[in-house]
């Protein structure tokens, strides 16, 4: 199968580019320089897109911007007007719940693809283990407490995702399919200890009620799916492997 990666260099990509090639994919990575594995293509100016599709049986869209994901979906769905390719899209669990702009962003993406016509996946997927550090825990490494907002948490292993997109992909069009979220719904604070303990430190750990959306959503379960997900690696087995390498 010929497919095309959109932020096949992120977070995700990095793992989903080599299980496709794995399964023996011919996969390129959109990007906007020339190079091995590349095609060409900028989808914040909708230049080079309906070349770099060209051809392809499959589009996996895992860019995703902070403010931009619906207009770069829609110049995507535009450049496959007319094809048979399928699109993948990995949204996130609680973008209908989570009143957050980034989220509404995702929705929309989400909802153009619905109504476009292409044939498609959609698959919304909790809070990768990385990022709940590096977005919430990391950047309070050096301070005497770590403040954590209310609410639970079900974050999943980038390993335990990038299986699933493969899957998707070779199953053809599917619609909207099952949530994909992680083993474990903990607190935030849990959450926050236990990365703690993976640095040996052992802090006051404050849980901040502010009064912004994203905190109520959080605090109302948005983050999770309700039951416990289809991935298998938890966030302490993560923490383990990451402090070996």
């Amino acid at each position: 199968m010929d497919i095309l990666v959109t932020g096949g260099t992120g977070r995700l990509g990095r793992h989903v580019v080599p299980a496709l090639r794995d399964r023996g994919h011919t996969v390129r990575v959109l990007s906007r320089r020339p190079g091995e594995g590349h095609r060409v293509g900028d989808l914040d100016r909708g230049a080079g897109i309906a070349a770099a599709v060209a051809g392809v049986d499959t589009v996996v869209h895992l860019a995703s911007t902070s403010k931009d994901d619906a207009r770069q979906t829609r110049a995507l769905l535009d450049a496959l007007e007319g094809s048979r390719a399928h699109l993948l899209y990995v949204s996130i669990v609680g973008v209908d719940r989570v009143p957050l702009g980034y989220y509404r962003s995702k929705l929309a993406a989400e909802e153009a693809i619905g109504a476009s016509g292409v044939p498609h996946t959609i698959i919304r997927v909790t809070q990768f283990h990385d990022f709940v550090v590096s977005m919430f825990l990391a950047p309070q490494r050096h301070l005497p407490v770590t403040c954590v907002i209310p609410g639970t948490a079900q974050p999943i292993d980038l390993r335990d995702v990038a299986p699933r997109i493969v899957e998707l992909v070779e199953a053809g069009p599917s619609g909207r399919v099952d949530d994909l979220a992680g083993p474990e719904i903990r607190t935030l604070a849990e959450f926050a200890a236990e990365w703690q303990r993976s640095l040996g430190k052992r802090r006051p750990i404050w849980t901040l009620r502010l009064p912004i959306g994203f905190v109520k959503g959080a605090a109302a379960g948005g983050l999770t799916t309700g039951r416990p997900g289809a991935g298998r690696i938890t966030f302490a087995e993560f923490l383990a492997a990451e402090a070996e390498r």
